[in-house]
């Protein structure tokens, strides 16, 4: 059955007769209703999931990938001294844009998160950190980690790479299982449609069979069955849609505290993609149905 545009507006009409074919309401007709609609719900979620982690592992790769920290360990009267040596190597380092000792204020706001607001960063012995921020070409890092060992014995360079890998890694992997969901949501619906179908089509055989002796030809038998089980699937789908892009705009807000766990949602034009769905449901009941009707009318008699 090639749907071509006459055929697709015949099928949208309807006809009167072959609508009689399948049965309007009942046990298939809720099937396929509630099938579209929970797999629809669970589609945008897993959307959701995937283009958030796909947003995550982009800004983690940004934010640290030309970026990286220098400790530096000293005793008190030293610390300076240090701080300022291993600044004026940075500024000979071929491949650092800049470099720069954080505050001890800004060195607070870091670790508040873990000791909470009232620590006293002044009476703790804590190590000073130089942000280090590399250009398009880059540094090498063995070779300043030698400079340093040099001239500064008490700085570490940390350029990152140990624990940004294994997150952007992580966040690649969360991106490809909503990928993955998103196809079993779809392989589980067009299992349902199309035990629905077949047992609409077994429910009705004595009917069918009256049809083909008064000449109807499968192809108008299997355009009936197409028509209701696509438009349910749409229906139920554009419901369930909605119900999800609703929960999801129910989230908290993106907050730097929560991290991935309160971004997880649509942002921009990406809100577009829930529309989508119904519509992928729909292709999906089209092509499950026509497949279904038309194998089991061939086992009919």
């Amino acid at each position: 059955m090639k749907l071509d545009p006459g055929r697709l507006t015949e099928m949208l009409a309807g006809d009167a007769q072959a609508d009689r074919v399948v049965p309007p309401t009942g046990f298939t007709a809720s099937l396929t209703l509630f099938a579209a609609g929970a797999m629809a719900f669970l589609a945008v979620f897993a959307l959701a999931l995937s283009l958030a982690t796909a947003r995550l592992a982009d800004r983690w790769g940004d934010e640290l990938a030309r970026s990286s920290t220098i400790r530096i360990s000293a005793p008190e009267g030293q610390l300076a001294s240090q701080t300022q040596a291993a600044l004026r190597v940075l500024e000979t380092t071929t491949g650092v844009a800049s470099a720069r000792a954080l505050t001890p204020e800004e060195q607070s706001a870091l670790l508040e998160p873990w000791f909470g607001p009232d620590l006293p960063v002044d009476a703790l012995p804590i190590p000073q950190l130089i942000e280090v921020i590399e250009d398009a070409e880059g540094f090498d890092a063995q070779g300043l980690r030698l400079r340093l060992s040099a001239e500064v014995p008490g700085a570490v360079l940390d350029d990152h790479t140990r624990w940004r890998e294994p997150l952007v890694n992580a966040a690649n992997r969360l991106r490809m299982l909503g990928v993955v969901s998103l196809l079993l949501i779809g392989a589980t619906m067009a299992a349902m449609i199309t035990l629905a179908a077949n047992a609409a089509l077994a429910a009705n055989a004595q009917v069918i069979g009256v049809l083909r002796l008064v000449g109807a030809q499968d192809g108008y038998i299997v355009r009936a069955f197409v028509r209701r089980f696509t438009l349910r699937a749409l229906i139920g789908a554009a419901v369930g849609m909605a119900l999800g892009c609703l929960a999801i705009l129910a989230l908290p807000a993106a907050q730097d505290e929560g991290g991935f766990l309160t971004g997880l949602g649509f942002r921009g034009w990406h809100w577009v993609w829930p529309l989508a769905v119904p519509l992928l449901a729909a292709a999906v009941a089209f092509w499950a149905t026509k497949t279904a009707a038309r194998k089991t009318l061939r086992s009919l008699p």
